[in-house]
């Protein structure tokens, strides 16, 4: 368990990583990750330039999720990476409650937290495809988005996008909103492009952000393609009966942990 400082990221920042069910592993999964090394025939994808400033204002880690915001990112990296292992699974639906938990930063900053382990690659696809904000927080305007594949089958490939400066960090934003979302994430199509994702990198690390599991079925639509689950819960935001009512819901699924999101616990930095 961990907390995070509540500095000038704001209440946004996630806090506690909590200690998750231990289900049993699934059998569905491509492959296993332990002793992975990353493959170098990289598709050749499209590369967007960010701005430093504009990240630092929407509280996103810069590359190598260094600086003293890192370290904590870091960590639950390092938590989450250790129990997918156990499961031998390689992809995690980031998931909240209710609205205005951290969800969306809490996924950004833990794929390029990932990213920033050697041995690993990190795809972000952003599933809040309701209301759909990774390009926003980022910055870049995609010309497509995952929206586009799922609705009109156009290539994966076509919607992924390299950060300037990101190295082993891909992304596959959502371009518009959709609100036949859930019926989006319940067609084979969608299962096709899953099982595209998990297979095509053998060190890849699939983040994907859903919506709210209480406000929309999407989440509930989409736990069959999910190995694995970290619900984040806002400080004074999240009802405990709400996030009970979650876990319920996610019971088929293996929870990793919790993330405590804004806590105003102080901190002691080990530097």
């Amino acid at each position: 368990m961990f907390v995070f400082p509540r500095g000038r990221l704001s209440s946004a920042e996630p806090a506690t990583l909590r200690g998750g069910q231990e289900p049993p592993a699934h059998t569905d999964a491509p492959i296993a990750l332990q002793g992975l090394r990353p493959h170098m025939d990289r598709v050749a994808t499209r590369v967007m330039e960010v701005n430093p400033l504009h990240l630092e204002s929407e509280r996103i880690l810069p590359p190598g999720a260094a600086g003293i915001h890192g370290g904590p990112y870091k960590m639950l990296r390092t938590q989450v990476l250790r129990r997918l292992e156990k499961l031998a699974v390689n992809s995690l639906a980031v998931v909240g409650a209710a609205t205005d938990t951290g969800k969306t930063l809490t996924a950004i900053n833990l794929a390029v937290a990932i990213a920033a382990d050697p041995e690993r690659t990190a795809l972000l696809i952003d599933l809040d495809l309701r209301r759909p904000s990774i390009h926003r927080r980022l910055g870049i305007d995609p010309a497509v988005g995952v929206d586009d594949c799922l609705r009109r089958s156009a290539p994966l490939q076509e919607a992924m996008v390299r950060l300037g400066g990101y190295e082993r960090l891909v992304v596959v934003p959502a371009r518009e909103r959709s609100l036949d979302s859930s019926e989006l994430l319940s067609t084979r199509r969608t299962e096709e492009l899953i099982t595209e994702m998990r297979n095509r990198y053998r060190d890849r690390i699939l983040v994907f952000d859903l919506p709210p599991v209480l406000q929309a079925d999407d989440a509930l639509a989409f736990a069959r393609h999910v190995q694995a689950v970290l619900v984040v819960v806002g400080e004074g935001r999240t009802r405990r009966d709400d996030l009970l009512r979650t876990i319920e819901l996610l019971h088929d699924v293996p929870i990793v942990g919790t993330v405590l999101n804004g806590s105003r616990e102080p901190v002691e930095t080990y530097y």
